[in-house]
């Protein structure tokens, strides 16, 4: 194949990037001169594209990013959809594992009527959720122990992209997220569950009766995620998108009202 007429792009392509004519336009937007050639120097010795721009699209938005923390993926897009459906007016709402706080945020941006908290252990990524969200509102330590006791009870929806890889599979990941995002975001324990079983354990004590919990998991590991909610007596379906290749389990605090085996209305294909 002839080199691409554009040295940039080319130099991109050489490293395996599948968009390069994408990433070479954003890069050119966030810099030029020398820090532009130092960003591409970072991005062809493998750093993620989205940390080097600082910020990442997700659900409509662009979110701010940093180095070490968790770039949100697309699949958890497939969070958003399950929060918003049949979120009522009003609600209270929290996102713990959050990162950089993006599914918190894309929930505020369209329901501004709903009180967002969002809680994550990593002071990295709590000081990047802080930018995405009112700073107030995000706040720093392990799941349930961060956030204010007067919460507890109220909360509409819990939403959770909590680590589900399994310790001996991190291994296995993509370089971009193994060696360049921390994991403390990753680990999910020797089964990929422990972080989800700590937070259903928990699940009774903080959801307003009718509450729900949306969590991230696999496709693989779906089953085991609804027992761990079913275990405190929620009613569970699994939501798959197979377009962005998201499994997400919602559980709800009563006897299977609401719940059934309808599955979220799936967005107009843009192709």
């Amino acid at each position: 194949m002839p080199a691409h007429p554009d040295p940039l792009v080319a130099r991109l392509r050489a490293v395996g990037c599948v968009f390069a004519e994408d990433e070479a336009a954003l890069l050119r937007e966030a810099a030029a001169g020398a820090e532009l050639e130092a960003l591409v120097a970072r991005r062809v010795a493998g750093e993620p594209l989205e940390p080097l721009l600082g910020w990442a699209e997700f659900a409509g938005l662009r979110v701010d990013v940093a180095p070490g923390v968790f770039v949100p993926r697309v699949r958890s897009e497939l969070l958003v959809d399950a929060a918003l459906d049949d979120l009522p007016d009003d609600a209270l709402v929290v996102e713990l594992c959050c990162g950089v706080g993006a599914i918190a945020a894309a929930v505020r941006a369209r329901r501004p009527d709903a009180e967002v908290w969002a809680s994550d252990i990593d002071p990295d990524a709590v000081a990047v959720a802080r930018r995405n969200l009112p700073p107030e509102r995000v706040v720093e330590g392990d799941l349930y122990g961060a956030l204010p006791v007067a919460l507890r009870g109220r909360i509409d929806l819990i939403v959770a992209n909590a680590p589900y890889v399994p310790s001996g599979e991190i291994a296995f990941m993509p370089a971009e997220a193994r060696e360049h995002e921390h994991r403390v975001a990753l680990d999910g324990g020797a089964d990929g569950h422990e972080v989800q079983a700590r937070i259903a354990s928990g699940i009774r004590e903080w959801l307003a009766p009718g509450g729900r919990v949306i969590i991230e998991t696999s496709e693989r590991q779906a089953r085991r995620t609804a027992s761990l909610l079913e275990e405190q007596g929620l009613a569970t379906r699994v939501v798959r998108d197979e377009e962005r290749d998201g499994t997400c389990v919602v559980g709800v605090l009563r006897d299977g009202g609401g719940l059934g085996a309808r599955r979220l209305r799936r967005r107009p294909s843009t192709s």
